[in-house]
């Protein structure tokens, strides 16, 4: 069973892609720079009100792709199971993790308004090729939300996300969790979370809404 925790996913899932839509060459610039220029630019984008839930979804995905490392994130997610799956079973799990996020969080953007301010704090060097940048958001009457944004540095040039922590919860480490539970529920077999996705996908392409989701 894969459940979402109801605002942890949702700010999660609206801050991650804050990252998304800046060309390459802003490898090149400050990851503090890249971080801040990159939020500012996505909300901006992706709360406009009046936009269909099928343009959204598009934008969403659009974003989606160009700046986060989708395959890094899920073999990390997999883990183990990762090289357990056959080629094929490592494809329409990409696919299905990718139509998933872009499914579930696109619409949400229509609930978000101008309440929201991102704030860039600090940077510091994670490894060779890494970067963390600290940065929070302040909502009006509300306690900040503080971030770790974990960039790389990609092989053809310019920063990628590769995980978002949020209140000191990793996403990536929760999917991971989360479908680690699918598979060992049933019986070790990656196809039992494939079968799940499916089931996920299903429902949200016909009921066209994203509430907290729960894949049985």
């Amino acid at each position: 069973m894969i459940v979402r925790r109801t605002f942890f996913a949702a700010v999660a899932g609206l801050l991650l892609t804050l990252s998304f839509g800046l060309p390459a060459a802003a490898g090149e610039q400050d990851p503090r720079a890249f971080v801040a220029h990159l939020a500012t630019t996505a909300m901006e984008t992706m709360t406009v009100k009046g936009l269909s839930d099928q343009d959204r979804a598009a934008k969403f995905r659009a974003l989606f792709t160009s700046d986060v490392d989708l395959p890094e994130i899920a073999k990390f997610v997999l883990g183990r199971y990762w090289r357990l799956a056959t080629p094929e079973q490592q494809q329409e799990f990409v696919k299905s993790f990718e139509d998933i996020v872009v499914l579930t969080w696109s619409t949400r953007f229509k609930d978000y308004g101008g309440d929201l301010r991102h704030t860039v704090t600090n940077a510091s060097p994670d490894g060779d090729r890494g970067v963390v940048v600290d940065s929070k958001v302040d909502r009006e009457r509300q306690q900040p939300i503080a971030l770790q944004w974990r960039l790389k540095q990609a092989d053809g040039g310019g920063l990628r996300v590769i995980d978002l922590v949020v209140e000191g919860s990793s996403m990536a480490i929760t999917y991971r969790s989360e479908y680690a539970a699918v598979i060992q529920a049933n019986g070790g077999k990656v196809e039992g979370l494939l079968s799940a996705l499916r089931g996920k996908l299903a429902e949200l392409q016909s009921s066209g809404t994203t509430a907290t989701t729960k894949t049985n």
